[in-house]
């Protein structure tokens, strides 16, 4: 098996037995002080800020391409490279670098299924210090077919086959927790929240994919569907992201999010379970 063809959704276990391999690109995002401490072995460092812009209200949406260029040339992201992507919290920040990958074009990466949490568990090599990936000279190109900007999430709210996936948790959802000027969530949004897409008991990996379907397919979710998955800040919905893609569904995501949609004063906003 190439590394062109792993898995997008990839077990610990398979990675184990194929490192080291000059294909793959293993990248953890995490705080640089986690990282120091441990790391599997060869990795790249991304810290969480550095896949966002930080300027507010949206501070989760997509940096600008100077930034994109600069960070990918520092851990060496190459047309050839097939990215691990891994985080130490259960998926979000991985599976936000993944879409991000796919804003840029670049298809070849896997999911690694528990990240640094089973790699850890499970006592296999780390290592630790900070990152000796070599460097690339990356140029950024932005997919702007796989963004979803604020006109077009207003205006898949008239789409019978749109619906969106509000991966925040309950409180947030039905506005009872203020994280914006305005609260509540986009009308006709779904609530499915990225914790409940975790096993806890297992090293936070994912639950298995036909039970988070069933429970998509419950809350009214259909193959036809097209998805616009969110958070707050685009970071929890990266994992949101990840599961759809594994699903085959057709998923995209909102950068903007609720630190957007909530901060403006005239974006239809519903309270309270959904109808």
């Amino acid at each position: 098996m190439t590394a062109t063809t792993l898995p997008l959704i990839l077990e610990i276990e398979d990675l184990q037995t194929r490192l080291p391999d000059s294909d793959l690109l293993l990248i953890g995002v995490c705080q640089e002080q986690v990282f120091i401490t441990h790391h599997l072995p060869g990795s790249a460092l991304i810290q969480p800020g550095e896949l966002v812009s930080g300027i507010k209200p949206a501070v989760g949406k997509l940096p600008d391409v100077t930034r994109l260029n600069t960070l990918f040339s520092r851990v060496g992201l190459a047309a050839g490279k097939h990215v691990i992507a891994y985080d130490d919290e259960g998926g979000g920040w991985a599976g936000r670098l993944i879409w991000t990958l796919d804003v840029l074009g670049h298809r070849h990466y896997s999911f690694l299924n528990g990240g640094l949490n089973a790699w850890r568990a499970a006592g296999l090599p780390m290592e630790a210090g900070p990152s000796a990936v070599a460097p690339t000279e990356y140029t950024a190109h932005i997919d702007e077919s796989q963004l979803v900007p604020l006109d077009a999430v207003k205006r898949s709210l008239d789409d019978p086959l749109s619906i969106v996936w509000d991966a925040r948790s309950r409180e947030e959802y039905e506005g009872t927790k203020v994280t914006a000027l305005r609260n509540g969530h986009i009308p006709g949004a779904f609530n499915l929240d990225w914790l409940d897409l975790m096993d806890r008991d297992n090293d936070l990996r994912l639950l298995p994919l036909p039970d988070i379907a069933e429970r998509l397919a419950a809350l009214g979710l259909k193959e036809q569907h097209r998805i616009i998955t969110h958070c707050q800040t685009h970071h929890r919905s990266g994992l949101t992201y990840i599961v759809g893609k594994a699903l085959c569904l057709d998923i995209k995501a909102y950068d903007g999010s609720w630190s957007e949609w909530g901060n403006l004063p005239d974006t239809p906003i519903e309270t309270g379970p959904k109808q």
